[in-house]
């Protein structure tokens, strides 16, 4: 439980700097705060216990939803996830965005592959014809690097196969 729990914080690194942003010294988490567009994630990291888990080297790659992906979610569903009864099911959500490795936009160009996630199923990442998705989501920046990983950033919160 406790690797797991530590795959799962690494969704919360998700800054929204531009993707010009190279080697931030700041680890996944940091960014993610300092970029004030991912409240939502973060307090999902909270919620789940994660907070402290990302003092480790990774590398992670994160496809992280902003706030606006998470508000897109059906009304009620932020605030039921955060309920400590959830915890299990909002770790589930919050590794399905997680990869182990590093892995920039120009290792995956003009390729669509499927690769599994820290949760255990698996994201279809494509790259074709020069648009970036993710699972149907879209990528809106790419290459936010941190010290311990790469933050891609999505249009939409991901739910785990049931």
């Amino acid at each position: 439980m406790r690797i797991r729990n530590f795959f799962a914080a690494s969704i919360i690194a998700a800054g929204t700097f531009s993707s010009a942003v190279a080697a931030n010294a700041a680890n996944l988490i940091d960014t993610a705060v300092d970029s004030g567009q991912f409240k939502t994630l973060v307090a999902a990291v909270q919620a789940a216990g994660l907070g402290d888990a990302l003092s480790g080297p990774g590398p992670f790659t994160v496809f992280a939803p902003t706030d606006e992906a998470f508000s897109k979610l059906p009304e009620g569903t932020v605030e039921d996830l955060l309920k400590s009864e959830n915890r299990e099911k909002l770790v589930a959500i919050l590794t399905y965005h997680v990869i182990f490795g590093k892995v920039m936009a120009a290792d995956i160009a003009d390729k669509k592959l499927s690769v599994k996630t820290l949760q255990g199923s698996d994201l279809v990442v494509d790259a074709m014809a020069g648009v970036v998705s993710v699972n149907g989501a879209k990528v809106t920046a790419v290459d936010i690097e941190a010290s311990n990983g790469v933050i891609h950033v999505i249009d939409r919160v991901d739910l785990p196969p049931q």
